[in-house]
């Protein structure tokens, strides 16, 4: 089964940060990266989607960022 997950931070490194660690627990990056201004906090805001390909069945109380 394939997991989707969306990760998304204030343009800092916090957010690179997010993004290897996820790469590193085999996440592999899906379509393009997002960047938006935040007008409510006046702040740059980074997204990417990530997949992974995992054993089992889907369920909603699945903690994706432990998969």
């Amino acid at each position: 089964m394939q997991l989707y997950r969306f990760l998304s931070d204030d343009d800092t490194s916090a957010f690179c940060h997010k993004v290897s660690l996820a790469l590193s627990k085999g996440w592999t990056l899906y379509g393009s990266p997002t960047y938006a201004f935040d007008a409510s906090r006046g702040v740059m805001r980074c997204g990417q989607a990530v997949v992974k390909e995992v054993r089992g069945s889907y369920s909603p109380e699945m903690k994706l960022g432990e998969a």
